[in-house]
């Protein structure tokens, strides 16, 4: 559910039987959906067709929802940033296996630089010119890397 539309966060307090309250501001009443055993199913500001009650925002039922629906927003959340931070990390150690590839594929009369379109010559002679000023290969390997290459 997008909550950015229908109300704003003001306080999330934690009360002393660990339910987390949630206070809202610009909606009192909500708009609920239950299945046959009570259980909220869904929850908007507004009314919508499938709709069966309205509750107030304090309504414990809403309270647990809200809180449920925070946890699991932000957990997911958590994981894809984490997931973001590996791939990150992946493609950096990638563009170095790369530039490692293309440049003995060059040096073994595989392609010629020529072979490639002009940007990919420039940012290639760009990215080799930097690599040999910090010494080349050698000093871009760390001493717990030494036996990946």
């Amino acid at each position: 559910m997008d909550m950015t539309n229908a109300l704003y966060w003001v306080d999330v307090d934690y009360a002393a039987d660990s339910m987390t309250r949630l206070t809202f501001e610009g909606c009192s009443m909500f708009y609920v959906q239950r299945n046959t055993d009570g259980r909220l199913l869904r929850v908007e500001a507004e009314a919508y067709a499938e709709s069966t009650e309205t509750l107030p925002a304090d309504h414990p039922d809403l309270q647990a929802w809200f809180a449920n629906e925070v946890m699991a927003t932000s957990h997911k959340q958590l994981l894809q940033i984490k997931q973001l931070k590996q791939l990150r990390q992946s493609d950096l150690e990638m563009i170095r296996v790369l530039d490692d590839l293309i440049a003995v594929l060059i040096s073994k009369g595989v392609i010629l630089v020529t072979d490639l379109p002009e940007p990919a010559q420039t940012k290639l002679m760009d990215r080799f010119q930097a690599r040999e000023a910090l010494g080349g290969l050698s000093n871009l390997v760390e001493d717990d890397e030494a036996g990946f290459i």
